[in-house]
């Protein structure tokens, strides 16, 4: 095989045209697969399907002008996720322009060390991927930025930054055992105890963390050996790089002001999102609070705090745009009426497996319905009345039903693009989609498969309730 040949087929198309692809592709599978849906009966305020109710409707394949009608819809559809990102983008810079974040990044790797650097990607993996275990998914796009400037300052680059943060939040997220969108969703359906079986999914959970972590000092030790290995080469670092010497970082007064405006307001978003329940929206009310007020703390101008702003969305805007896009997926599917039936259609398949086997088709099946339907709670309530009842059926356990759901909605969530929350972190990192592919695959295969040999145990096991 050539060079030139070989260089191709490793070169990946630019996220964009991935996502159009996969729009267009969703237009066309409209023609193809019939239409049909689940009902649906609202219980405690969320839609759920009713087992057993799938039926045909009427077609609704997407014409050209419905193809591109999708994308306005996409972004109509995210706008909650979009505006998030920007407003998170407005916080950190003003943050950033206070001096608080530099300061307190240089102080820390001042005072542990640089010769100590690859426990700190150690520790932060596991930080951020508690912050994704206990806080929740997009409740840290505001937080991403910090790994990028303490990478950075340790000798990294912004790929490892993904690494450490994005990757970190999306595993423990995934894999949490008291996740409420997922595993408190899915105990509620199949009417167990909340959390149940906490011990051998926090056992997951922490073997999938700690060889993300394993992989982020390989990475890290690798691009520190061969700079030109990085995979964020010639992406823009500027507001994230120290601007100092090591030696000459302290925090200040002021810094510690802001800092005390920064962790009040995450903690009342935080007794927001677990006890009146705040989401999207209510977020980015608070960060747009904390933007003001950290200006204001740390001195800065009304137009200074102004002109920072509009800079700081132009730094995002791009995340933001591929937010949109993505969820113009999940838009095209709607229209086309073809959600439910690829689900129906999956799950029905599983029917004539063995027992071993259709715990693994089942979280296969989880698997691509994620593409469809990203949203973890969204996922449980639209599958799981399908999947425990024929669970049930096969002999499988309900927590073992749960467990395989869990494992395909979590461990996909780090490349599925249709995924609001992902395109948005990357963004914060300012990392491409295809390079984020590059770095993130080959770990999801071990992940999945680690995942997969802990769903078999499950079964032979005949894990129960408790």
């Amino acid at each position: 095989m050539s060079k030139l040949r070989k260089k191709w087929l490793w070169q990946m198309p630019h996220p964009i045209v991935m996502l159009f692809a996969i729009i267009v592709l969703t237009a066309v599978l409209s023609h193809i697969i019939p239409a049909g849906l689940f009902e649906r009966e609202i219980v405690e305020g969320r839609s759920r399907v009713i087992p057993g109710s799938y039926h045909t409707v009427e077609p609704s394949p997407l014409s050209f002008l419905d193809t591109f009608l999708a994308i306005p819809g996409g972004f109509s559809s995210a706008i909650s996720i979009i505006f998030v990102v920007l407003s998170s983008g407005i916080m950190f810079g003003i943050l950033e322009k206070s001096g608080m974040i530099e300061n307190a990044v240089g102080t820390f790797v001042k005072k542990l060390g640089v010769e100590r650097r690859f426990l700190v990607v150690i520790l932060m993996t596991y930080m951020f991927g508690c912050l994704g275990i206990f806080i929740g998914y997009e409740n840290n796009i505001a937080l991403i930025p910090i790994a990028a400037i303490t990478s950075l300052a340790l000798g990294g680059d912004l790929m490892l930054a993904a690494g450490i943060s994005v990757g970190a939040v999306t595993v423990g997220f995934g894999l949490s055992p008291v996740n409420p969108y997922t595993v408190g969703t899915g105990h509620t359906l199949a009417e167990m105890p909340m959390f149940s079986g906490w011990f051998i999914r926090s056992v997951l959970c922490f073997s999938a963390l700690s060889f993300l972590a394993f992989c982020n000092v390989r990475y890290f030790k690798k691009i520190l050996a061969k700079p030109e290995k990085s995979l964020s080469l010639g992406i823009d670092t500027s507001g994230f790089k120290l601007s100092r010497p090591l030696n000459e970082y302290q925090l200040t007064g002021n810094n510690w002001l802001v800092m005390l405006v920064f962790v009040s307001g995450m903690v009342v978003m935080l007794i927001g999102v677990f006890s009146w329940g705040w989401y999207i929206n209510e977020i980015s009310a608070i960060f747009l609070m904390i933007s003001i007020a950290a200006g204001i703390v740390s001195g800065q101008s009304g137009r200074t705090i102004s002109e920072t702003a509009l800079k700081s969305v132009s730094v995002v805007a791009p995340g933001a745009f591929m937010v949109g896009f993505a969820t113009s997926i999940k838009v095209a599917m709607e229209m086309g009426n073809i959600s439910d039936t690829i689900a129906y259609t999956l799950s029905e398949g599983l029917k004539e497996l063995p027992l071993y086997g259709s715990a693994l088709a089942m979280s296969g099946s989880q698997c691509v319905i994620n593409f469809f339907i990203p949203s973890g709670s969204g996922q449980a309530l639209a599958t799981l009345p399908i999947m425990i009842p024929m669970g049930d059926v096969l002999g499988l356990t309900r927590q073992t039903t749960i467990l395989a759901y869990q494992i395909g909605d979590g461990v996909t969530n780090l490349f599925n693009p249709t995924l609001g929350g992902l395109i948005a972190m990357l963004a914060m990192c300012r990392i491409p989609f295809d390079r984020w592919l590059k770095f993130i695959m080959p770990i999801v295969g071990v992940v999945l498969l680690m995942s997969w040999i802990t769903l078999m145990i499950s079964v032979a096991i005949h894990w129960g309730p408790a």
